[in-house]
């Protein structure tokens, strides 16, 4: 496990990700959620200009206010984000990436090509697992018989 000293020194020292108080494995806790995996993406293609927060959350089908929030909030934290506030009533408040959130998009986007790539084989492995599961609920005695998947 890295200390906070070594961390702010840049001394290149890596962490154990096994370990649930790593800083690594709590860093990427917090950038692997797809609200932030989305956030990143939807700020990207805005890059270099700003997105205010209604027009961020319209960009994010789903996401809460409150999350958005949040999320945004730890981003901002982390240096991956930067936020201005418009003095306004209501104020504006607008986010756009850093430079390090712009090689966070980076990493992502490669994750993303990876998954679209190989979304139609992890569909596959999950219907033969669905159907395996099935199979063993109905030759089980006594249980109930499941409608199968098509």
């Amino acid at each position: 496990m890295t200390t906070r000293g070594a961390r702010a020194a840049g001394g290149g020292v890596r962490g154990d990700l096994f370990d649930p108080h790593c800083p690594t494995r709590q860093l990427l806790d917090r950038i692997g959620t797809k609200w932030t995996s989305m956030a990143v993406k939807a700020l990207a293609d805005a890059a270099p200009d700003e997105v205010r927060f209604a027009e961020l959350r319209r960009r994010m089908p789903g996401v809460s206010q409150k999350m958005l929030s949040v999320t945004l909030r730890s981003l901002t934290r982390d240096g991956l984000v930067s936020r201005r506030v418009e003095p306004a009533v209501p104020p504006q408040v607008f986010y756009r990436l850093t430079g390090l959130g712009l090689s966070l998009e980076a990493a992502l986007a490669g994750l993303r090509t990876w998954a679209e790539e190989h979304m139609a084989e992890i569909d596959r492995a999950n219907e033969a697992a669905d159907q395996e599961a099935d199979e063993g609920r109905t030759a089980s005695p006594g249980s109930a018989r499941s409608a199968p998947r098509t």
